[in-house]
């Protein structure tokens, strides 16, 4: 099944900012999450407080990032997110964050995540309309 990919964009922020004077490598994470989370309001109309209202959450199970060049202080970058497939186990999300002056990749990979029961915090099924609904 296929899937859409969305785009949110982002600034470099000092905080942001290592001593090596780029994006600290943590950072990247969280543009992907910041990202996800605008995403699933806006663009897939499902966003996370539908999912707790039903007794569900969506947890990091494991992430892969590939660092391809850095971000510095003040850089315009996007993050592109996608699912990339779902099941009833959870779900893996590709991302790329590319460099918006430059269009050149800085990172991409994905995550996956697991869908769980916010009452006990085990995993719990995806629902057969969650799934349906991500697609396109």
């Amino acid at each position: 099944m296929p899937y859409s990919t969305f785009e949110t964009e982002h600034r470099v922020r000092p905080d942001d900012i290592d001593m090596f004077r780029h994006v600290h490598n943590s950072k990247y994470f969280d543009y992907v999450l910041a990202a996800r989370y605008e995403q699933m309001e806006t663009c897939y109309g499902m966003g996370m407080e539908k999912f707790m209202e039903r007794g569900f959450g969506w947890v990091v199970r494991a992430v892969y990032m590939d660092y391809k060049r850095a971000l510095v202080m003040g850089d315009y970058f996007l993050v592109r997110t996608g699912i990339e497939s779902i099941n009833d186990k959870g779900c893996r999300v590709a991302f790329t964050i590319t460099n918006k002056a430059t269009n050149k990749v800085c990172c991409d990979g994905y995550f996956d995540y697991v869908m769980i029961d916010m009452a006990t915090g085990r995993g719990a099924k995806v629902p057969e309309d969650v799934i349906e609904h991500y697609g396109i």
